[in-house]
């Protein structure tokens, strides 16, 4: 059966969990391993059940890396594939050691097509990544990154926020700066600035928001 805490999956009827756990393989993956080579995401669908996942763009000619989403405990992918079956040209790559369900996606159609239960968990969830999408276009196109770096950090701390609560916790600035449209040393000059005012303290890669009215008087974006 699938874990009783994994997000959004836990609200699942019985029926829709058996149909999964009857079609389900559990994969251990490593901390910095890259995943799904050839055609793997055309016939397997993903959740995560432990650990961190990224998806990801990467620019050949110039090496410049954008994360598109970090997958944790109880998201799925690949949803653009599940719903037109062709290519999509991301990457992925273990942020942690995690651990994943592999099922069937001709099998996922078929619960698409035939298990309201299902339905109702995945189209919500799919919005959410719809907006993501959406948000993160608009603030690689809007905003500076020093705006971009404060409006992640509140977000961290945001519990109603499912995708970036507590999602930094652990990351390095290079990771963090991959998030956000940027690099590292950017990332480490805003921090910095940042903790001399005494916005924010950091410690074993978290980051503490030490006065958040102060982050909040720095954007206007809430």
């Amino acid at each position: 059966m699938l874990p009783d805490q994994s997000v959004p999956f836990y609200n699942l009827d019985t029926k829709a969990q058996g149909e999964i756990s009857r079609i389900t393989k559990r994969l251990l993956v490593k901390k910095g391993e890259t995943l799904f080579s050839g055609d793997e995401l055309l016939r397997y669908f993903y959740i995560v059940v432990s650990g961190k996942i990224k998806s990801y763009q990467l620019n050949l000619d110039n090496g410049k890396e954008q994360t598109i989403f970090v997958y944790r405990q109880g998201d799925m992918f690949d949803t653009i594939v599940l719903l037109d079956g062709e290519p999509h040209d991301v990457m992925y790559e273990a942020l942690e050691d995690s651990e994943l369900l592999q099922l069937p996606i001709e099998e996922v159609r078929h619960l698409l097509h035939t298990n309201e239960s299902f339905n109702r968990m995945f189209f919500p969830y799919l919005a959410k990544q719809m907006r993501h999408m959406e948000e993160l276009a608009t603030d690689l196109s809007l905003y500076s990154t020093s705006e971009r770096l404060i409006k992640l950090l509140l977000q961290n701390l945001d519990p109603n926020n499912r995708l970036k609560y507590k999602l930094i916790q652990g990351l390095s600035n290079t990771e963090i700066a991959k998030l956000i449209g940027t690099v590292r040393h950017v990332v480490e000059r805003h921090l910095k600035a940042l903790k001399a005012d005494g916005t924010i303290a950091t410690k074993n890669k978290d980051v503490q928001i030490l006065d958040a009215n102060k982050l909040l008087e720095k954007i206007n974006l809430f």
